[in-house]
């Protein structure tokens, strides 16, 4: 019997026992009980805390802080899925994966799917194309266009990591619960959505600020 659990659980009856006597804003049973912990639970997401917060860190600043090292997480356990494998990089997975689900496109198409620069993700088609893993073929909408799509090879390769590549996908998400994981979800689609409409306007660096505060204001 876990007794730690049950102190914690007790501790808590008395919290609100003390809170709610002489108020009756809950009612006095477990219905009371589980409305007055829920209400504790959304306003701590009402209200977070984060470092630097009292000393006037705003929360742009914290969140862009946090949306970094999510990244840098990321990374180090897509490398580490990566590592003993014939990938040379994180790219060459995602490109695949963006071929397998997306269908072909163009060399510039799937650069853009995955917000990539130009340079870096021409290199990482290259090396797919060496590979096999990848083919060129001719557009059947524009004759002057090659599309480039998943080769059998490809799907091979990618079918024989794809645990590895889901348990980095896995680590990543953390110890989220489903709502959570569904949450951020919809928050982060609201935002690549946002940043998505700037980036497909291939804005010169120096003027990407400038257009995204004109929107915003």
């Amino acid at each position: 019997m876990n007794f730690d659990l049950i102190k914690s659980v007790v501790e808590l009856v008395q919290q609100f026992m003390e809170q709610n006597e002489g108020k009756a804003i809950y009612s006095n049973d477990l219905h009371g009980f589980t409305e007055w912990i829920n209400a504790a639970h959304e306003q701590d997401l009402e209200n977070p805390h984060w470092a630097g917060k009292e000393l006037g860190r705003s929360s742009d600043s914290i969140i862009n802080t946090l949306l970094i090292r999510m990244n840098r997480y990321a990374k180090s356990y897509s490398r580490s899925a990566v590592g003993s494998s014939v990938f040379s990089s994180q790219d060459d997975f995602i490109f695949l994966i963006s071929l397998k689900s997306m269908g072909a496109m163009s060399k510039m198409e799937l650069i853009r799917h995955n917000v990539h620069e130009k340079s870096s993700g021409i290199l990482t088609i290259n090396r797919l194309l060496r590979n096999g893993w990848i083919e060129q073929a001719v557009s059947p909408k524009d004759k002057r266009i090659k599309n480039i799509q998943i080769t059998q090879k490809g799907l091979a390769v990618l079918d024989d990591h794809m645990d590895e590549i889901r348990r980095a996908s896995r680590a990543v998400t953390g110890n989220l619960t489903h709502s959570e994981q569904m949450l951020l979800i919809a928050i982060l689609s609201k935002l690549d959505e946002f940043h998505d409409s700037f980036y497909r306007m291939n804005l010169e660096t120096k003027d990407l600020l400038n257009a995204i505060y004109k929107k915003l204001n």
